[in-house]
């Protein structure tokens, strides 16, 4: 299947669409959206030049699960999946930040602890901590949701102090981010998985809050196997992951992490199709399930088809 990496559809009511670094976002009367995950693939905050094919439709459904499975917990945007890679729900007023949760040192907040920071968004780190180490409990570390470039860490106070979100909203976020995050480590440890990080994104519609985007893919999410993170931190090893970290390390490796004038390095088949494979592996271990391949023949038109057809029922 060749990767999907463009859409310009034109769906009954559509007011405009929004592209963003993988999904492209197609209003509808200001009322619904409807969210087409591509397969295009991001790190460091920059396209890379390959899709990955079915990458789009592991992230559409493992993120439709977990909405399902989290909506007891706080209301969300979805209101049907009519395609595999196509997500259909209501239109809210994001929140300008994302609310990432840390229940270990690793990523990010590891290379900066290793650089010798020792707070994140303003919450202090203690001195002697290893890569990949369990916090006592989960960090929130929100950033702010840049339109270009880098999101960037910031704390709560400057978050409610720069007017970003009230501190009443802020505070009930947090809940719902903490209650989330034990949710997913709940599913995640019961497929032998650990849910390392993640992040949460949020809007309002009507006053009211919503979960919005996806949640707890490997676009969003970290997860070590479980089944030996103890020997191996013992022993100081990498940590056997299923995440997108994989292709940043990869990146790293051949000298890419997005900084001005650095080159991606070429993606050959066998990368392309290397990476295709770990995203359907953590399909096949987060969800239980076998990931059923969805026809590849006209899957523009088969996505037109069936939005349609969805909208025509709303």
């Amino acid at each position: 299947m060749d990767a999907i990496v463009k859409t310009d559809f034109r769906f009954p009511g559509q007011k405009s669409v929004y592209k963003g670094k993988v999904r492209d976002v197609y209003d509808i009367n200001d009322e619904y959206l409807v969210m087409v995950v591509s397969d295009r693939i991001s790190a460091f905050d920059v396209v890379l030049p390959e899709g990955i094919p079915y990458k789009g439709q592991v992230l559409n459904q493992i993120a439709s699960q977990f909405l399902d499975a989290t909506a007891d917990i706080v209301p969300n945007w979805k209101i049907a999946t009519p395609d595999p890679m196509v997500t259909v729900g209501h239109k809210c007023e994001p929140f300008k930040v994302e609310m990432v949760i840390r229940g270990y040192l690793a990523g990010s907040s590891w290379r900066a602890y290793k650089s010798g920071e020792r707070t994140l968004c303003g919450l202090p780190l203690p001195e002697g901590m290893k890569e990949n180490q369990k916090f006592p409990t989960p960090l929130i570390t929100p950033t702010t949701k840049a339109d270009e470039g880098h999101d960037e860490n910031i704390s709560k106070e400057e978050i409610i102090a720069q007017g970003l979100v009230s501190r009443e909203d802020y505070e009930q976020l947090e809940k719902y981010t903490c209650a989330l995050f034990r949710r997913g480590t709940e599913i995640a440890a019961e497929k032998g998985l650990i849910l390392v990080d993640t992040k949460y994104e949020f809007g309002k519609k009507d006053g009211k809050i919503y979960l919005i985007d996806e949640i707890h893919t490997p676009d969003s999410s970290r997860y070590f196997y479980a089944e030996g993170y103890e020997e191996r931190f013992a022993k100081d090893e990498k940590q056997k992951q299923l995440s997108k970290e994989f292709v940043r390390e990869w990146l790293m490796d051949n000298g890419f992490q997005g900084k001005a004038g650095q080159q991606v390095p070429e993606m050959t088949p066998a990368v392309v199709a290397g990476i295709t494979d770990r995203y359907v592996e953590l399909y096949e271990h987060i969800t239980g399930e076998t990931f059923q391949k969805a026809a590849s023949d006209d899957v523009l038109k088969r996505i037109e088809k069936n939005v349609t057809a969805c909208l025509e029922k709303l």
